[in-house]
């Protein structure tokens, strides 16, 4: 990503509450499974450090980006910035590597998962979240591609021995706000009728994209505050997945 200010960085910002929800229960439910020496790829805004960090004998997390000096600032992580892949660690030197909302930016991804799997131990455990492709509401140009359950599972299983299948589902407060955001996204897109969002390259509809999105989201906030600032962790749980999920949470297990 071009830079730390698009709006693929969820922040704690009130508009941005829809995702930021949805990404802490990902890190509240990665640290239930995690344990040992843990890879984070995708530091991003840092939040759920905090979340995970703790459940870890030693913590590693990497970006492009450099993140807030008060992260960089905690004992128990250890931060390298990098872009991948490649993963610059030995073979088997992870007991956990999660990485959520990064593999749809990255172009070579077989690559990227080999060298999960090649950086973690026998037995090690990697936990992806990535979007659900039929539940995106328009065509994301800072993502080389979304995938659907049957593409990741597909994806992840050429490579890893076991693959578990789970999805973020979220509650009829959530379905609410979602319904408002497609209405939203219509009321743009109704305008491009020679459908350039599906024609252009990438980078011609990235800083469009991410302007738009951020006046769409605080449009929302402005218009439906207390639907927006209401939403919580609570309202999201992970289960087998199936049509309907707003991320993909799949654990594939070396």
């Amino acid at each position: 990503m071009a830079t730390i200010n698009t709006a693929e960085r969820v922040s704690r910002e009130a508009s941005d509450n829809f995702v930021f929800q949805r990404s802490l229960l990902a890190y509240h439910a990665a640290a239930q499974r995690i344990a040992g020496d843990v890879l984070e790829i995708g530091t991003g805004a840092g939040y759920g450090i905090e979340v995970v960090a703790p459940h870890a004998r030693r913590f590693v997390t990497l970006d492009k980006h450099v993140p807030a000096p008060e992260l960089l600032a905690r004992p128990d992580v250890e931060f390298r910035q990098a872009v991948v892949p490649p993963l610059k660690f030995p073979d088997e030197s992870f007991d956990c590597v999660i990485s959520f909302q990064v593999i749809e930016h990255i172009r070579d991804d077989r690559r990227f998962v080999d060298e999960i799997h090649r950086v973690l131990r026998p037995g090690g455990r990697l936990i992806v979240t990535t979007p659900n492709a039929p539940m995106s509401l328009t065509r994301n140009p800072w993502h080389v591609r979304e995938y659907s359950a049957a593409e990741l599972r597909q994806l992840l299983g050429s490579v890893f021995s076991q693959v578990e299948a789970l999805g973020v589902f979220g509650n009829d407060r959530v379905a609410e706000y979602y319904e408002k955001n497609r209405r939203g996204v219509e009321r743009v897109t109704r305008f491009d009728v020679l459908d350039l969002q599906h024609r252009l390259p990438r980078w011609m509809l990235q800083i469009p994209y991410d302007l738009l999105n951020r006046l769409n989201r605080r449009r929302l906030l402005r218009e439906n505050s207390d639907l927006t600032v209401s939403i919580r962790m609570d309202d999201y749980r992970i289960a087998p997945v199936a049509d309907g999920c707003y991320d993909l949470f799949f654990v594939a297990v070396k």
